[in-house]
């Protein structure tokens, strides 16, 4: 018998409408456009890659074939010869986009930047002529640990025009992650930066690169490539250290992109296991150029005059594939901003949306949960009546966070694309066409044409809509992740191995629990690993949460289940509160019925627990396996790397 699928208790009825002035000028402006791109992307997957990888990108060979899948193992445009940066760069340089503003930069002191694809261009050239001097050949992997500045990007952009595949470490990753992640690629350089600016404070990241070498800890490391950021003195080790400013002089700005096979490493970009050493997730050349410059297109609509902004780090896939390699695929403006909200000014983000006039606004659940926490004065004092598209990214977004991001930053005129897709997938998988689909709050909405996406049980059946299971895809995609660096049997037991394969067809299993509604929209509902048992009922996280936040008290939550003789596990809720709350047990009492009222009396917790903030990675996403832990008196174990706050759990630990 199988494992029983994942119940769904959410009841979101409200639907909103693509804008008709934004449906007007949209490349894809209605239900039926979309579907008709969706169709025939079904019929022909190959079929509809090729004519996209011939029209929408420059090739210096073409392909011998499409898709060479051997499952789980996928090849892309085969034998077809290409360089990603020859397509963020050199093919504008030839049309009026060569003066338009490429990279728009905003420090967090407020100095700011703006470079040219012209200037981009030069760049990255002269970047990449500084690796070769230090020895780095096509093959050679490059660790990138660096602040939100534009020499991350440059230096991204610089390996992947002399064919080095770049391994970007999250600056906010301790020495020893970072010494796991240089270890695990065998890189052979280090690009990192004296430090960077964040929350009022300069944080020191070449210290942390020192702490990881040290000791010959990391030896296929022969060279540390400096960028002068803070002005801080720090210690530079003779023949190691080299200091970008120093050898960028008299240095050729000629750099011919090499050509790379469709099929050549692009990257290794580590994702972290609640156990075990992380993952290097691969993605290669050819496939995910195409399909991260598709995405940008269709998913945020991206238009000439666009001035773009993804809040992401660098560090994460979100900053690879649009920060970086879809919006400059397309001669758009992408605008990075190395700060984030803090004491001295909690409104920062206005500030940036209002001086650059910025049209897309792409940032995180957990971001927006934080501005309704701040309060509406800081947005309502900026001028925001730029903004056209409102996007969210990392995980689920509570329907009431949804209405708030509608109604006070987009002023009900704004559509709002709410992605789901992984660092695993490469771009974006579900979302809504903001000119073609309406959305409801909460909901990830359609598959973008060319991904199959379906929801299943254990045993690879469809489940009827409304029911919860297991969110799959059933057909292979271009920016789909190749492997496991150096570790093909993970990649196939972690990936295409949970749900069996069924008549032969391998299915993607995304390790979220989903369903599909009767209108064919999606509903992610967290991870696998998240939901909880009760009383023989398998229920979401997602659902859970959504309920408690949508008490007017609560400005979020996050729920985990913890063993139970009677029930098998019981919930337990972590709840931050607005400002102006005051925990008590009446207030307790009052979410516990709130949810029993919103959603039924399945979903009551347990135990609701108040805290001043919840423990999360950089990226913004919740850490619910440390609250499990927490919850059962569990010491907290594996990989807490990714934390960005660690006296938030010293504090949840006092507070148990």
């Amino acid at each position: 018998m199988s494992q029983p699928t994942i119940e769904s208790i959410l009841n979101e009825k409200r639907l909103f409408a693509p804008p008709a002035d934004f449906v007007q000028k949209a490349r894809i402006n209605s239900p039926e456009a979309y579907q008709a791109l969706y169709d025939k992307a079904k019929a022909d997957p190959a079929g509809f890659w090729a004519e996209l990888a011939e029209t929408e990108l420059h090739w210096f060979q073409k392909w011998d074939q499409v898709l060479d899948w051997q499952p789980p193992f996928a090849q892309w445009f085969v034998n077809g010869k290409l360089n990603i940066t020859h397509n963020c760069l050199d093919r504008h340089l030839t049309t009026w986009r060569k003066n338009k503003a490429a990279l728009i930069w905003e420090g967090e002191p407020g100095d700011s930047c703006t470079l040219t694809y012209a200037q981009l261009h030069r760049e990255v050239c002269l970047f990449a002529n500084v690796l070769k001097q230090l020895g780095i050949k096509k093959g050679d992997i490059v660790g990138i640990y660096m602040p939100m500045i534009p020499e991350a990007a440059i230096a991204m952009l610089a390996c992947a025009r002399i064919g080095a595949p770049h391994s970007v470490v999250f600056g906010g990753f301790s020495a020893e992650a970072l010494r796991d992640r240089l270890n695990d690629g065998q890189a052979k350089l280090v690009i990192t930066a004296d430090g960077g600016f964040r929350k009022d404070k300069a944080v020191p990241l070449k210290a942390e690169v020192d702490k990881a070498l040290a000791n010959n800890a990391a030896p296929s490391v022969e060279n540390v490539l400096v960028v002068q950021r803070t002005q801080e003195k720090i210690p530079m080790e003779p023949g190691r250290d080299h200091w970008w400013h120093d050898l960028r002089q008299g240095v050729s700005a000629v750099c011919p992109a090499e050509p790379m096979d469709s099929e050549d490493v692009l990257f290794v970009l580590y994702t972290s296991g609640s156990t075990g050493k992380p993952k290097g997730v691969v993605h290669t050349t050819g496939g995910y150029n195409l399909y991260t410059h598709m995405t940008t297109q269709w998913t945020f609509d991206i238009q000439d005059e666009d001035v773009y902004w993804c809040t992401a780090d660098v560090g994460w896939i979100t900053g690879h594939s649009y920060i970086v390699y879809g919006p400059l695929s397309n001669g758009a403006t992408s605008l990075m901003y190395e700060g984030a909200p803090r004491a001295s000014n909690p409104g920062c983000f206005w500030d940036v949306i209002e001086k650059y006039g910025v049209t897309i606004f792409y940032t995180a659940p957990t971001a927006i949960r934080a501005f309704i926490k701040m309060g509406e004065h800081l947005p309502n004092g900026r001028d925001l009546s730029s903004l056209r598209l409102l996007g969210t990214v990392g995980e689920p977004i509570n329907p009431e966070a949804w209405m708030w991001y509608h109604k006070v930053i987009g002023k009900e005129r704004c559509p709002i694309v709410d992605t789901w897709w992984q660092t695993e997938t490469g771009g974006h998988m579900l979302t809504a066409l903001p000119g073609a689909i309406a959305t409801k709050p909460g909901s990830a909405c359609m598959p973008l044409p060319g991904i199959l996406a379906d929801v299943v049980d254990l045993e690879g059946n469809p489940v009827p809509d409304n029911e919860g299971g297991y969110l799959v895809v059933r057909h292979p995609w271009p920016s789909m992740m190749r492997t496991v660096y150096g570790d093909d049997n993970r990649f196939r037991r972690t990936y295409w191995e949970h749900i069996a394969p069924k008549d032969g067809q391998y299915l993607y299993f995304a390790g979220d629990g989903a369903r599909r509604d009767g209108d064919g929209y999606f509903w992610v509902m967290g991870r696998v690993d998240d939901v909880i048992s009760v009383s023989g009922h398998r229920l979401g996280t997602m659902e859970i949460e959504s309920a408690l936040v949508s008490h007017g008290a609560v400005a979020e939550a996050a729920v985990v289940g913890k063993p139970d003789d009677l029930k098998g596990e019981a919930i337990v809720a972590f709840v931050t509160l607005e400002g102006d709350q005051i925990p008590n047990d009446a207030l307790a009492q009052e979410l516990r019925q709130h949810v029993v009222a919103e959603i039924g009396a399945l979903a009551r917790p347990e135990e609701i627990r108040f805290s001043e903030a919840l423990p999360k990675t950089r990226s913004g996403k919740i850490m619910r396996r440390l609250l499990r832990s927490l919850a059962s008196g569990q010491e907290v174990f594996g990989d807490t790397s990714t934390l960005e706050d660690r006296s938030v759990l010293d504090k949840l630990r006092e507070g148990a």
